[in-house]
């Protein structure tokens, strides 16, 4: 395994750190919980950021930058830093992400034409309608949304909620997951359909707060109500019945890049960390001199190269033996990292005092993040679920002495 950054990697991620100093971190203070729409700055930066071929850098192939994941791993980190900004600035910013890697995949050219494009190209925003609030829902098998065929057209009724990017006016079309065959096996009953938000019958009932937070930047999180919504069957991705397939393609690169971006968050943590403990005063000294707050800065180090180690080799595995073979290192790096960057942050917040909860400092919204990633794509007790009955099973069979 070699992780060292070629030179187009090197060349990208100088472009990057410019564009993040000059334009994205200027731009933070124009962030507001006040508006679903996005700020105006969010279009400037976009214009700037295509101007420097820093767009669609996370889809590999034909549609996007044609990076590979290892190459594109050291970059997610850098957006990482300012996740509100630099993701979108970017057009790298999920739902869109996971949405664009299954129109790819698995979308029909007109598909692609009508929706793929004016995502790639930034247009409009999108949504991807899994989660359900009746239901386990990371039990795939549990959702109860129906996709029924009717002649040339499918009907969709359900309810879905947290379904992230919805609340954006800029979201156009909606990915729905739903059982187009109650009948069939398990893993065969569900199908994805393209959706378009102001369908007749899709009704927003409400946003959804995280922690307390609109999250507005990421285009918040709403409830949403599929009232016999009637669009042409030819919006069915892939074919009925492909609905859990496609969702395990789609969800593999979506893990890696919440996590790659998670480790640039814990980067800037840190760097907060250490100007605020050099710089408060108590019981007559610095607190960067107490040796409580030395061990988290330390500890906040190691965890951090850590993660960065275990994340380089999932991506490295993934380009060179695919999801799959990659299997084990996605579920391993969705449990380690967003406990850990938690864990970074919680310290961070500690240095900072009242000020870390506050609005002055990013930390308390960064916290929240990172700690809603421990049950998106996926909660830590199912990974860990999957993985232990993956090392189980591979030591099942006796072992000759010898």
């Amino acid at each position: 395994m070699d992780f060292a950054f070629d030179a187009r990697t090197e060349q990208l991620r100088a472009q990057l750190l410019d564009f993040m100093a000059s334009h994205v971190y200027p731009a933070e203070s124009s962030l507001t919980e006040e508006s679903w729409a996005p700020p105006p700055v969010i279009e400037d930066l976009k214009v700037q950021a295509r101007k420097r071929g820093l767009w669609n850098l996370f889809l590999p192939g034909e549609h996007g930058a044609g990076l590979t994941n290892l190459q594109y791993a050291p970059l997610a980190e850098i957006t990482g830093r300012s996740p509100f900004l630099a993701p979108v600035a970017l057009n790298c910013a999920a739902p869109d992400t996971g949405n664009m890697e299954v129109l790819a995949m698995f979308g029909t050219e007109q598909q692609r034409k009508q929706w793929l494009q004016p995502l790639l190209d930034g247009e409009i925003r999108s949504a991807f309608a899994m989660t359900e609030p009746e239901v386990a829902s990371s039990d795939a098998r549990n959702i109860s949304t129906s996709i029924t065929r009717d002649g040339d057209s499918c009907v969709v009724n359900g309810r879905k909620f947290y379904i992230s990017g919805a609340m954006n006016p800029n979201c156009a079309i909606l990915i729905v997951m739903g059982k187009t065959d109650p009948d069939a096996e398990p893993y065969r009953q569900q199908s994805q359909i393209l959706v378009p938000r102001d369908a007749p019958g899709v009704t927003v009932t409400r946003s959804m707060r995280v922690f307390g937070y609109s999250d507005a930047s990421h285009g918040g999180h709403a409830e949403i109500v599929f009232d016999n919504v009637r669009v042409p069957a030819e919006n069915l991705i892939a074919g009925e019945g492909d609905g859990f397939a496609i969702a395990q393609a789609r969800l593999g690169p979506g893990r890696i890049h919440h996590c790659m971006r998670a480790i640039g968050m814990a980067e800037r943590a840190v760097e907060l960390m250490c100007g605020r403990a050099v710089e408060r005063v108590a019981f007559g000294r610095p607190i960067a001199e107490q040796g409580v707050v030395q061990d988290w800065i330390a500890e906040s180090r190691v965890r951090i190269e850590q993660l960065r180690l275990l994340v380089l080799k999932t991506a490295w595995l993934m380009d060179t033996v695919g999801n799959r073979g990659a299997h084990t290192e996605i579920q391993a790096i969705k449990i380690a990292t967003p406990s850990t960057v938690e864990w970074i942050l919680d310290k961070a917040i500690q240095v900072h005092g009242a000020g870390g909860v506050s609005q002055d400092f990013p930390l308390a919204e960064l916290w929240a993040q990172a700690r809603s990633l421990r049950f998106a794509d996926g909660p830590d007790e199912v990974h860990k679920r999957s993985l232990a009955r993956r090392e189980l099973r591979s030591r099942s069979s006796p072992q000759r002495a010898g």
